[in-house]
């Protein structure tokens, strides 16, 4: 067994204002996500100033708070909050869906998309890129909020979470820090130094957060209003196995539109020479 280290989520506090652990890794996920998407998109000489790139961070983080608090209350807790409306917006009370999250930065990322005239494909994929470093600084803030913590279990490495009771359980937001976060943005990276085609990234960021979550779900411990679905399925599994499906269509769809783009160059270069 490992001791938990128990940090306190609050890292310092003024009267009624606090500044929390788990809001400085969104603010440090955002900010490393900025100047990333922007050295990638200056390195690539994509269409996009800086002043996109910082809109794009801006509307995808709306997306994520948006979504993700609607996420949560749709798909892990309908019946409590029909009973409590006005817990909707009690955010400071936790309880965040990452499903949720994805749903409302691709509606923001569709809407910046369309105002500033960049197509959405390229959108796509250096949101995914950037992705994993926010999920993966996410995930600590969890590990220090003592939340979402992993089923009991008795490998070396467990630790006993003071929300969790006195069994010793997987420390799984690290799991999800290593597998979402680092592997994932490792993977992406590797993909990305590639000449793929336009639409990859995302297809692969799709595919790989879906595996990974899936497969981490075997060890993190359910939301206690929601047990399992079916037997041992959670309901991370279920909105996750459809990301798998799509991702691989996506990819898919990036090949054969680049196949078709080189068909049609073709013809045309071989009725240039007939002519």
């Amino acid at each position: 067994m490992i001791p938990y280290p128990n940090i306190s989520p609050i890292i310092v506090q003024i009267g009624p204002l606090a500044l929390r652990w788990y809001g400085l890794m969104y603010l440090i996920g955002l900010t490393s996500a900025y100047f990333f998407i922007r050295n990638r998109v200056t390195k690539r000489e994509l269409p996009m100033t800086a002043d996109h790139v910082y809109d794009m961070i801006v509307f995808g983080a709306l997306g994520v708070f948006l979504g993700g608090r609607l996420g949560y209350v749709l798909f892990y807790n309908l019946p409590y909050y029909l009973q409590n409306p006005l817990k909707i917006v009690a955010v400071w009370e936790g309880g965040m869906s990452f499903h949720g999250g994805l749903i409302g930065v691709l509606a923001a990322l569709i809407f910046f998309s369309y105002r500033r005239g960049i197509p959405f494909i390229t959108i796509a994929d250096l949101a995914a890129a950037a992705t994993p470093i926010g999920l993966g600084f996410g995930r600590l803030g969890n590990f220090i909020n003592g939340e979402l913590f992993g089923r009991p279990t008795d490998v070396p490495w467990c630790m006993v979470f003071p929300a969790g009771g006195p069994e010793c359980r997987h420390p799984s937001q690290l799991y999800e820090a290593m597998l979402e976060g680092a592997l994932l943005f490792t993977l992406l990276w590797l993909i990305s130094r590639r000449p793929v085609p336009p639409g990859t990234l995302c297809g692969s960021f799709l595919a790989g957060y879906g595996l990974c979550r899936v497969t981490v779900e075997f060890f993190r411990e359910p939301d206690p209003q929601m047990g399992f679905i079916f037997d041992q399925i959670s309901m991370g599994q279920v909105l996750s196995t459809p990301m798998i499906l799509i991702g691989i269509g996506i990819i898919w769809w990036a090949y054969w539109r680049q196949g078709r783009g080189q068909s049609s160059i073709a013809s045309e270069r071989s009725r240039a020479r007939r002519a």
